[in-house]
């Protein structure tokens, strides 16, 4: 593709992410509208006639079986693989809550804290056609990262998941095991979801103000940061 070495360095991590994303994200769109779950309409439904050691369907168990495996190994990536961006450290702390989560929620059977959409596939697509010299066209960046993330992250995140396992999840098991080390990861992430949102909105300003000549990361260092860093 001719890329610049900087660029080159980068493409793998992006287009790895885009690949699993694009793959993961449809195996949820199925889980979630293909069958007979009712979890995206009704949330609350993951907690209706809980109990201990119940069984896990072998769709669900294989969703469970990806994540943990894909953000396991995020955890090595980020520290030793992808570029050191200023987030860098944020993103660790993401994947461990994350592995957590799906782990510890599979051996309680709370579904509802370890089942998380995503909405990074997007970025990834528009990061590497930007990579490659390409244009993302109609999914130019500014326009399509900031609604996708308010929406997924900052709007669906907190109505589906949060509500059902800060409130729901007691009207059904009044006793549930484990309540608030959930909900207090799940709201650690609500905080990272906020943290990057403010990263596009930045990003955003920048392209509008015209601080930026072409599509670039803001979490990325610059030229003199790399230098000191």
């Amino acid at each position: 593709c001719n890329l610049q070495p900087k660029d080159a360095a980068k493409m793998p991590e992006s287009a790895w992410k885009l690949l699993f994303y694009t793959l993961s994200w449809s195996y949820g769109i199925y889980l979630l509208f293909f069958t007979d779950y009712p979890f995206f309409y009704d949330p609350p439904s993951v907690f209706y006639d809980w109990k201990k050691g119940m069984d896990v369907p072998t769709d669900i168990a294989i969703a469970y079986l990806l994540q943990c495996s894909f953000y396991g190994h995020s955890i090595y990536a980020t520290a030793y693989m992808d570029t050191w961006r200023k987030d860098s450290v944020v993103m660790l702390l993401h994947h461990v809550v994350t592995l957590t989560l799906i782990a510890f929620s599979y051996a309680f059977r709370a579904g509802t804290a370890g089942r998380r959409g995503s909405c990074w596939g997007l970025g990834e697509l528009c990061w590497v056609s930007r990579l490659s010299r390409g244009s993302c066209g109609p999914l130019n960046p500014p326009w399509s990262l900031c609604p996708g993330r308010f929406w997924f992250r900052l709007y669906w995140f907190p109505l589906k998941v949060l509500y059902a396992t800060c409130y729901s999840s007691l009207q059904s098991v009044p006793n549930i095991p484990f309540y608030f080390f959930f909900n207090a990861l799940l709201l650690v992430l609500t905080l990272m979801n906020i943290y990057w949102f403010l990263y596009i909105v930045l990003f955003v300003a920048k392209v509008l103000m015209g601080q930026m000549q072409e599509v670039n990361d803001v979490r990325e260092y610059d030229v003199e940061d790399s230098k000191k860093t």
